[in-house]
Parts: structure tokens; C-alpha cells; sequence
């Protein structure tokens, strides 16, 4: 996991998950509907998997812009997005 911010501000605002996902979502630049909001003790963490690391860092950039006192924790990961490269065989 990657802490983005500071992580002592305390937990945040129940609404600000909800808020957090319609950003994700209804923005025409992102609109990702795969990254779960979580709350924490510490602030909140985004779970899920994007097809690029330049994908999951617009993602963080925004939340972060648009929360910046939040701490916002990510482990969100990157999946393989090319054609596979051989063949599988199957028995």
C-alpha cells in the first residue's frame, strides 16, 4: 500500500466514501466503477485494479485534489490489458 497523505488527520466524514465513488465514476476522464472506497481508522483506501499505472495515479490525483486534507491510503492495482503472447494448451 501507498499512504498519499498525511495519515494523523483522523477518520473521515461517513458521506466523503459515497463522494469519492460518484467522483470516480461520473467523471468523464475516469469514469471507474471497479475502485471500492473503504473507510479505516486512518482515513479511507481505494481497493481494486486499473489497466495502467498512469490510470490508478489520475485516480489518486484526483481525489486528492478534491480532498486534499483526507488521508487516502491506495492498493489499487495494475492488470495486463495486451493480448496474450503464446498460446495456451489445454490437456
Amino acid at each position: 500500500m501507498t499512504a498519499h497523505l498525511d495519515p494523523g488527520a483522523g477518520p473521515p466524514d461517513e458521506y466523503v466514501e459515497a463522494e469519492i465513488h460518484r467522483l470516480l465514476t461520473e467523471d468523464p476522464a475516469v469514469a471507474e466503477q471497479g475502485i471500492t472506497v473503504v473507510r479505516t481508522e486512518r482515513g479511507l483506501t481505494l481497493y481494486g485494479e486499473v489497466e495502467s499505472a498512469h490510470r490508478r495515479d489520475e485516480i489518486l490525483r484526483r481525489v486528492a485534489g478534491r480532498f486534499p486534507d483526507l488521508p487516502i491510503t491506495s492498493d489499487i492495482g495494475v492488470i495486463r490489458t495486451q493480448a496474450p503472447t503464446e498460446i495456451e494448451q489445454l490437456p
